[in-house]
């Protein structure tokens, strides 16, 4: 554990700080400033140390390094197989079978699914929605369900491993998760949760698929040129990358070296591929760490566990667990949700990290705000010309939720008949 004085001596500045980077990161906006989520987390950890008694040196001991280096790593090779072109490859394999709409739908939720569950999910949504609304339109069918879709989907597949988003990342490291373990245990709940969406995305939606207003069609952000050889490179790698995962190789190693190797690279610049790291979710979450340490610290964290166990809340039920994250991930974003959670949250049984890696990412498809992958479809979608409203997405985010997180209960219920782990 690490000594902070700040602990001691100032803990109304971190409550209040605490109290105020939260509330800002769940309004998502603080008004009159240009401030989003990562500006109001960057700024809160910068308060800790102006006003909370953390010094640099101890709010750099604070962020799980690890899982920063790990998430980094991912971020390079996912760019690498954005300029050679492989997301629009695939992108436009799936457009191209827009004409049969529910294998189209069907298609689209699988393969957004398994891109998702070893590359970046925000990376296959701000890909495929452009291509995709455009298909969709020119072939006069309404592109809304489908966007959503693939946005439920890219959420639902990154939940199937520790490497699927930011945040199962930061809990496979922080409770130190085994990669085969984990992807055993969520196998069924993620296949569970992805046919579900698929059948209530379908049954609310077949009788809306015609567009009834004018969108426009082209796409005029420009396309990667398909690089096949730079394409195998970077498929052939990111296999070797999941084999080593179920080595005692730590990932965030194998993460970099994979991550070093593209650098390396005699196509492209260092600029390019860095030009593409997601930075402000890299400064999120390093933010967030120093942030919430602070709290748990002070004491914070102990008192509100007392405090819930005082009102008869345990937190560490799996019901209450899932609820709780799911509810948090839609209130001030899964990311934040996560990081608090994990000090509150006692992760020495494997299962529970599990439930909270899997709830924050079922969770994240309740409404847009849940997760950034959504926002990502909302934005691409509305450059051109098609509007997802609060409305359309809650109408059927809302029971793809439900039915998500009842399969994830359901299969907690046997955990004492499963391996952990």
């Amino acid at each position: 554990m690490i000594v902070m004085h700040a602990g001691s001596s100032h803990p109304a500045a971190i409550l209040a700080i605490l109290v105020a980077t939260y509330g800002g990161i769940a309004l998502g906006r603080i008004p009159g400033l240009k401030l989003d989520r990562t500006g109001i987390a960057l700024l809160g950890a910068i308060a800790l140390m102006a006003f909370g008694g953390v010094t640099a040196a101890q709010a750099a001991s604070q962020v799980n390094w690890p899982s920063v280096l790990l998430l980094f790593g991912f971020f390079v090779i996912s760019a690498q197989l954005q300029l050679s072109g492989f997301f629009h490859l695939v992108a436009d394999a799936i457009a191209a079978r827009v004409g049969h709409p529910a294998r189209f739908l069907l298609g689209l939720m699988l393969v957004s699914a398994g891109l998702s569950s070893l590359l970046n999910n925000d990376v296959v949504c701000a890909v495929f929605t452009p291509i995709v609304a455009s298909a969709l339109i020119a072939r006069r069918l309404n592109p809304v369900p489908f966007l959503i879709a693939l946005a439920v989907s890219s959420n639902i597949g990154a939940a199937a491993t520790l490497v699927g988003n930011a945040q199962d990342m930061m809990i496979g490291s922080v409770a130190h998760l085994n990669f085969g373990s984990y992807l055993l245990w969520s196998a069924l709940p993620v296949l569970f949760a992805l046919g579900s969406a698929y059948a209530i995305i379908w049954a609310l939606s077949r009788g809306k698929f015609g567009i009834h207003v004018s969108l426009r069609a082209a796409v005029d952000a420009p396309v990667p040129l398909f690089d096949r050889g730079h394409t195998i490179k970077g498929l052939s790698i990111l296999a070797v990358v999941v084999v080593l995962f179920f080595t005692p190789i730590p990932r965030e190693i194998t993460a970099l070296a994979a991550a070093g190797i593209h650098l390396a690279s005699r196509k492209y610049r260092t600029r390019e591929l860095l030009g593409l790291v997601n930075w402000p979710i890299l400064v999120l979450f390093m933010s967030l760490f120093v942030v919430t340490d602070a709290f748990q610290e002070a004491g914070y964290g102990a008192r509100a566990i007392h405090a819930l166990a005082h009102a008869g809340v345990d937190i560490g039920n799996p019901v209450t667990l899932v609820l709780t994250t799911a509810g948090l991930s839609n209130l001030i974003n899964n990311s934040a949700a996560v990081m608090l959670l994990l000090k509150l949250v006692d992760l020495s049984h494997p299962v529970t990290g599990y439930l909270l890696a899997l709830s924050n990412s079922f969770g994240g498809n309740l409404i847009v705000v849940g997760s950034v992958a959504n926002i990502i479809v909302v934005q691409e979608a509305r450059a051109l010309g098609v509007k997802i409203s609060f409305r359309d997405f809650a109408r059927l985010g809302i029971p793809v939720t439900l039915a998500a997180l009842a399969g994830l209960l359901g299969w907690a219920a046997l955990v004492p008949l499963v391996s952990p782990g």
